[in-house]
């Protein structure tokens, strides 16, 4: 007796769209740069445009077509190893730090095998082979794709805001809001609260749990600090000034040499920075951008404040706007209650990560359409400030 149940032809065919559409989005990403922009890696944490156009391809090829696509042949068997991230199941990998040695294979090799794999993707997906039992893990692969797609354009942002010569990567730049209206604080009343997801559509395993939270009274910022009321602390001493920092922010100051958020650049005496456009004025008003945990604490310690939790946050997020940057909390990744690893390399996605990072919320002006929640767990190390990373303080 066939016990596999197959989806109607109709839903295949909006999942196969639905690849198509976001397979697509990663290449127009890309379309901006020159060839030599996508072989680039100038620090261990900022991995190479075309590394990122094979892994996302790897990932498909690897847990989806090779195991259950009957006949496929792998387009080159070396990618393996070229294009697997951390996934110790699945077998060895070029180092992090080594992604920008590879002058080999090429960009166009890459886009090539971007074809191959998303040509028999197609046929996989119309076809007979495809089972409804695959789709959690194609929809895994998509919003792995969609979590590329933003690193491509903060790495994007790394590799041409460090050329000295400041090339811009599109006329427009990064949308910018200006809000400098007077901060308002929201009050949350103490009680009992629910968090994590609820529902039945896509979520990472990390954000399952849902579980109650007691909460104190607390306030919590109506709009994140603006690059002006960032300028105050640091015209402050905020820099130089001990008292507002973790005893490990401060080491990493002293040993930075840090003085303001990265791509500010003090030019013929005034602050600047760089922009997807190219160098450019600061917009005092707009949102303080690409500061990390150990900036974002010593700002609130400075304003007499601190940051959120994890938990006041997504508790009180339905009161204010949210998604231009993503927001620092006071809270460690751990893992929700209940939580539990799957098994075999997926199991690897996530769970792994839970020691030394913070949890940040929301989204960013980076993040796909559709791919943001108010449940999403983003999580950084605390000196790590190259993403779309901003600050929203509570008391």
């Amino acid at each position: 007796m066939n016990n596999t149940i197959y989806i109607n032809t109709n839903k295949n065919q909006d999942l196969a769209e639905k690849y198509a559409q976001i397979r697509k989005h990663s290449e127009e990403i890309c379309k901006p740069l020159a060839t030599e922009d996508y072989v680039v890696q100038p620090v261990d944490d900022v991995s190479p445009p075309k590394w990122h156009l094979g892994h996302t391809t790897w990932f498909f090829e690897t847990f989806i077509l090779l195991p259950h696509f009957p006949g496929y042949q792998l387009f080159n068997p070396q990618f393996n190893f070229v294009f697997n991230s951390y996934y110790e199941t699945v077998g060895a990998r070029v180092i992090r730090t080594d992604r920008g040695n590879l002058s080999r294979p090429s960009v166009a090799e890459v886009y090539q095998y971007r074809k191959y794999v998303d040509d028999n993707m197609n046929r996989y997906l119309t076809g007979n082979s495809y089972t409804a039992a695959i789709e959690p893990l194609l929809q895994l692969g998509l919003n792995h794709e969609q979590q590329h797609q933003e690193l491509l354009l903060t790495d994007i942002k790394y590799i041409l805001g460090h050329n000295p010569l400041f090339p811009g990567y599109k006329e427009n730049g990064t949308p910018k809001y200006a809000d400098a209206a007077a901060v308002k604080m929201i009050a949350v009343k103490e009680g009992i609260y629910q968090i994590g997801f609820n529902g039945s559509d896509f979520c990472f395993d990390n954000e399952l749990g849902r579980h109650k939270v007691f909460l104190n009274d607390f306030e919590i910022a109506d709009r994140l600090v603006t690059n002006g009321e960032y300028l105050q602390f640091m015209e402050a001493g905020g820099y130089s000034d001990f008292r507002y920092w973790h005893s490990e922010g401060w080491e990493w100051v002293k040993q930075q040499q840090v003085k303001a958020p990265m791509y500010w650049y003090f030019i013929d005496g005034k602050w600047m920075h760089y922009d997807f456009s190219g160098l450019t004025d600061i917009d005092w008003n707009d949102d303080v951008c690409h500061v990390n945990f150990f900036e974002a604490s010593a700002f609130a310690a400075w304003k007499g404040m601190r940051l959120p939790t994890e938990a006041e946050w997504e508790t009180a997020s339905e009161y204010f706007n949210w998604g231009r940057r993503w927001e620092w909390t006071n809270s460690a990744y751990l893992p929700y209650p209940g939580y539990k690893k799957e098994p075999g390399a997926v199991g690897e996605y996530n769970g792994k990560f839970m020691v030394n990072q913070m949890v940040l919320k929301g989204a960013s002006v980076a993040t796909p359409m559709g791919h943001s929640r108010k449940t999403y767990r983003n999580f950084f190390q605390t000196h790590l400030k190259w993403q779309f990373t901003g600050i929203r303080l509570a008391r």
